[in-house]
């Protein structure tokens, strides 16, 4: 499923302030090189994957809420926001993009 959504990965400083804010709708996988996240400013719903350098799944969170904090987690390498229900991985499987 991972294969038919384009992924963008956020490099500057600003594009990963900015993350998804203020978007309401969108149909991509956005990668960040970070182990915590925020969900302030957002206008939807995202699930969130971190995984470490291989690219293995360690934590989930599904149908994360606007005005949410994911403090930095051990071992992450990678976080990937998505929008709801699109890819349909669990911990332990391969974020292959």
């Amino acid at each position: 499923m991972v294969k038919n959504m384009e992924i963008k990965e956020a490099k500057t400083f600003f594009r990963k302030l900015k993350g998804l804010m203020f978007q309401t709708n969108f149909n991509y996988i956005l990668k960040l090189k970070t182990n915590g996240i925020h969900t302030f400013f957002m206008k939807t719903n995202i699930d969130v994957f971190l995984t470490d350098k291989n690219n293995k799944i360690i934590h989930i969170y599904k149908n994360l809420k606007p005005n949410k904090i994911i403090l930095p987690k051990k071992n992450v390498k990678y976080t990937y926001e998505t929008p709801i229900n699109k890819i349909n991985k669990k911990i332990g499987d391969y974020f292959n993009p």
